[in-house]
């Protein structure tokens, strides 16, 4: 009978000390930040590549060896394609580019159009330039949208004298020029803030973009 009632009381003691350590687990801090950074959502990636004039891309018509092409974007926005001719292709994605192309070859085929595939090899189209006051001043190629802060990074950053207050983006609109003025000092200043860099306007660089710091 007292063996019974040993075996009954390690039986009770080892079921609530599961408990009890379950329960500290669960509500352990650490644990509780891993799961919520497991299940957070990812950072949205940053905006699709638009082709531009001066990319290179692969054409791909599936089990059609004689319909791959390199090509590059003429500088009116335009490719030439076999059984398609003549598409324009400037801002357009990959994926709008290759449904233009299936669109296009559907007449040359019965049934449904093998698969077409569309790369950028080389997104040199996107270029911009920096003149003024800045410690590397030229035309960039950065293959990716970036904003005009990285712009002046990538320019070597401003020199000692000048206005970030008054810097002047030229943006070509097809034969039209346009331009805009970005307040940026107080980005440079110490002592920098979340609400400074909110305030600030930060505006993206398009294709095409000179940017004059004075």
């Amino acid at each position: 009978m007292f063996r019974i009632l040993l075996f009954a009381m390690i039986s009770f003691f080892g079921v609530f000390s599961s408990t009890v350590a379950a329960q500290e687990v669960a509500s352990s801090p650490a644990i509780a930040e891993e799961t919520t950074l497991q299940n957070a959502p990812t950072p949205q990636q940053g905006r699709p590549y638009r082709i531009n004039a001066g990319d290179e891309l692969e054409i791909y018509v599936w089990g059609e060896e004689r319909l791959q092409r390199t090509v590059k974007v003429l500088p009116d926005g335009t490719v030439a394609f076999p059984l398609v001719g003549r598409i324009n292709v400037q801002d357009r994605l990959p994926g709008e580019v290759e449904a233009l192309i299936t669109r296009g070859l559907s007449s040359q085929y019965r049934g449904e159009v093998p698969q077409v595939t569309v790369s950028v090899l080389s997104p040199s189209g996107l270029q911009f330039s920096v003149m003024g006051r800045v410690n590397a001043p030229g035309t960039f190629t950065p293959g990716r949208y970036i904003n005009v802060l990285e712009a002046l990074s990538m320019a070597g950053g401003p020199s000692e004298f000048a206005n970030l207050d008054n810097i002047l983006i030229i943006r070509k609109s097809g034969s039209d020029l346009g331009s805009r003025r970005v307040r940026m000092s107080q980005l440079f200043k110490s002592g920098t803030d979340p609400n400074s860099i909110n305030d600030a306007n930060i505006p993206r660089i398009e294709t095409g973009d000179t940017i004059i710091v004075p």
